[in-house]
């Protein structure tokens, strides 16, 4: 590539990093709770609390509605999506879906290294959970990442980039539901053998058997945070 080609590719790639930047930043703020679910979202005090370009928070702000963290409200305004336990039905249903294909393919296919992989982040949010005692939560970077990464490790064997990135997306979503989900959680043994189970399922190739268990998982967050007679 000649110098010029390179100097014409550089604001195009400067930009691109600010608007992942922007999406990054503003996200984080969304999943903590620093920006309220139906609060409005003005550029101008964005870029004030963060410090970048209009441009490049516009460009991050749609790469978060395709999302679905955060919805356009005409003449190019945004604002945080709402919580509701409609919009939670309608993760579940979706996630629903990826997963239980995922984890048959991945049970289908999964070799070795894939069941060392659940095997691994399993005892990785263990440890976790035993040094921090009751007191885990999500909402600390450790345990997301840990328990991401569990859910995830169920699912790598698949073979799909889509399928996981579909799934990485509508975890996501689901985050700020299961915020208020974790918070009547009072056992982190508890929590330890529910996921243990779920990978046991999984690691003994029991393809129905998992599917059946990991629907049940993923629907424990509606019956948690809106159970029945709840007002959404």
């Amino acid at each position: 590539m000649s110098t010029t080609e390179r100097n014409s590719t550089q604001p195009a790639t400067e930009a691109a990093t600010l608007s992942e930047r922007a999406a990054t930043l503003v996200e984080h703020d969304i999943l903590a709770g620093h920006l309220a679910p139906g609060s409005r979202l003005g550029i101008i005090d964005l870029v004030q609390r963060y410090e970048i370009g209009a441009t490049p928070l516009r460009e991050g702000l749609s790469r978060l509605m395709s999302r679905g963290l955060i919805v356009g409200t005409g003449q190019r305004g945004f604002r945080v999506a709402d919580v509701s336990r409609e919009d939670l039905h309608d993760i579940t249903v979706m996630r629903t879906a990826v997963e239980i294909e995922a984890i048959r393919l991945a049970i289908t296919h999964g070799d070795d290294a894939w069941e060392a992989g659940i095997v691994s982040t399993l005892h990785q949010m263990r440890r976790h959970i035993e040094r921090t005692g009751d007191e885990f939560r999500e909402g600390a970077e450790d345990f997301d990442r840990l328990h991401k990464g569990f859910h995830t490790a169920l699912l790598t064997g698949c073979g799909s980039k889509r399928l996981l990135s579909a799934h990485s997306d509508l975890y996501d979503q689901a985050y700020r539901y299961r915020r208020v989900m974790m918070r009547s959680l009072d056992s982190g043994k508890k929590f330890v053998r529910v996921h243990q189970l779920l990978a046991d399922r999984v690691l003994s190739r029991d393809i129905a058997g998992a599917q059946a268990m990991l629907e049940a998982h993923l629907r424990s967050t509606i019956d948690i945070v809106y159970p029945t007679g709840s007002e959404s």
